[in-house]
């Protein structure tokens, strides 16, 4: 892992994420940017949130919860192994922990906590600013590899997860009716997403659903037998259909390319080039 490189620096929806009627329900870790409003609730593996994020309902996580100082939940958390919450944390429903509890100062938890594991309430230091912390010093002193050995300890780089991790960046907005954020998105296969997205760039997947609209300055790509209840617009960039898309609304863009199958019910506005591909039946 680079210490150039930041988890948080795109919106990353993997493969086989459902918008429920209530909750945003993926198989694994949700990573959610500090400031950021999430009015779904969420189900995952790890759920771990920066500071000041608000969700609309109820946290389930299979493993470990982490929310960091002044998060806001509107509902339960119900975690299946161990939880911390940070100073100042509000959870508007009960907290359930299965393993142990380590709670800050000030947390506000309306409908009471229980933990079949240790229970710690103090304000502990944030592991990652630890973490900050102790990095900081070995770069100092110029221990370089012992830095990357602790790096790569912690993220275990040789370790692919399973399933990649829901990504929702700082200072994001997502919701029933939109998903606002200032970075690139890019949302995997098979996925059912309600709200219009409004992104740097966007790419969607293969055999999914997004009922709303794409919009983006730059490119937007989007994957074989997808559907788009909504228009497609970029700003100054190109759109790319894949095979078998269909888009139910207008298309407005520099550059457009269709492959065969592509479908607009709606118009066309390209200020550039339009490509039709073709298969290979066609060519003969």
């Amino acid at each position: 892992m680079a210490f150039s490189s930041d988890p948080l620096d795109e919106l990353v929806v993997p493969t086989g994420t459902e918008a429920e009627e209530h909750d945003l329900v993926t198989g694994g870790d949700v990573l959610v940017g500090g400031r950021s409003t999430v009015e779904f609730g969420v189900r995952g593996r790890n759920v771990l949130a920066g500071e000041g994020a608000e969700f609309g309902g109820s946290i389930e996580a299979e493993g470990d919860c982490r929310l960091d100082m002044w998060c806001e939940v509107a509902d339960n958390v119900l975690v299946g192994e161990d939880a911390y919450l940070g100073e100042r944390v509000h959870v508007g429903g009960e907290l359930k922990v299965a393993g142990d509890l380590d709670i800050g100062d000030d947390v506000d938890i309306e409908e009471g906590f229980e933990a079949n594991g240790w229970i710690v309430i103090r304000n502990p230091m944030p592991t990652i600013i630890f973490l900050f912390m102790y990095l900081k010093h070995l770069l100092l002193i110029g221990e370089e590899d012992a830095a990357q050995q602790l790096i790569s300890e912690v993220v275990d780089d040789d370790a692919e997860p399973e399933t990649e991790p829901l990504v929702i960046p700082r200072n994001a907005t997502v919701s029933d009716d939109a998903w606002r954020v200032s970075t690139p998105a890019r949302i995997g296969d098979d996925c059912r997403l309600h709200g219009n997205v409004r992104a740097e760039t966007i790419s969607v997947g293969t055999d999914g659903n997004v009922f709303g609209s794409l919009r983006a300055r730059g490119d937007i790509s989007v994957g074989e037998g997808t559907r788009i209840h909504g228009d497609v617009t970029t700003r100054d960039g190109a759109v790319a259909l894949g095979p078998d898309v269909r888009v139910l609304g207008d298309v407005s863009c520099s550059d457009l390319e269709l492959n065969p199958g592509a479908e607009v019910d709606g118009s066309i506005r390209a200020s550039g080039e339009i490509t039709m591909r073709t298969t290979e039946r066609d060519l003969e």
